[in-house]
């Protein structure tokens, strides 16, 4: 049997790191899907290792946008976890705005994004094992700067990849709590995305928590 474990992260690099740790547990880069915010555009080209041009099938298109709409298969080509981060590709979602993805859930959420479904990544979490209410809170945690992994797993492996996940993971439970605390109450598929401002801001803030 498998199950789905989804975590939020601050932070892009941190999520790369647990996906690492994950391939190396023994997780296919296929059963690993991965969703970054971009509003401070750090994947625009200024400064970033993933900026840079990809054109390894040289049909003349970045194999990462090709990446985002096909569940990253160029990771198939490439390999791992390494072949998956290769695979990134932009799309844009309504409430969250420009998103860095690869992965199935990424082309789930590709989908609807193209189908102009308001609310595709509540539904595209849903549909992949996470509950209504933790997925409120996952998208708006990618809304307001964080990263999302989302991996399968066998249910008898549960508990060791459980632990690799929780590490330096977001506790979506106080989360949930400190956003509602502030006046949020569910994630809102029609509110304007966060400007890369108010992406350092909450940022900071949960940084100046943790010290």
């Amino acid at each position: 049997m498998t199950i789905t474990l989804s975590r939020l992260y601050d932070d892009y690099a941190t999520a790369t790191q647990v996906m690492r740790e994950l391939e190396a547990a023994g997780i296919p880069s296929r059963d690993i899907s991965i969703l970054a915010s971009n509003a401070d555009n750090w994947y625009s080209g200024k400064g970033t290792a993933a900026a840079s041009k990809h054109d390894r099938d040289r049909d003349g298109v970045d194999d990462r946008a090709e990446g985002a709409a096909t569940g990253a298969t160029i990771g198939a080509t490439v390999g791992g976890v390494a072949g998956l981060l290769a695979g990134l590709g932009m799309i844009a979602i309504p409430g969250i705005g420009p998103v860095v993805a690869a992965g199935w859930l990424a082309s789930t959420a590709a989908v609807a994004a193209a189908g102009g479904v308001a609310g595709g990544i509540l539904g595209a979490l849903t549909e992949g094992g996470v509950s209504e209410e933790d997925a409120h809170v996952y998208a708006e945690g990618v809304r307001r700067g964080g990263t999302l992994l989302t991996v399968r797993v066998p249910d008898g492996q549960r508990a060791p990849l459980e632990a690799i996940l929780d590490r330096s993971a977001v506790n979506i439970r106080e989360r949930g709590i400190a956003y509602r605390q502030s006046g949020w109450r569910s994630f809102d598929p029609s509110a304007p995305a966060y400007t890369a401002d108010q992406i350092r801001e909450e940022r900071d803030l949960y940084r100046r928590n943790a010290a």
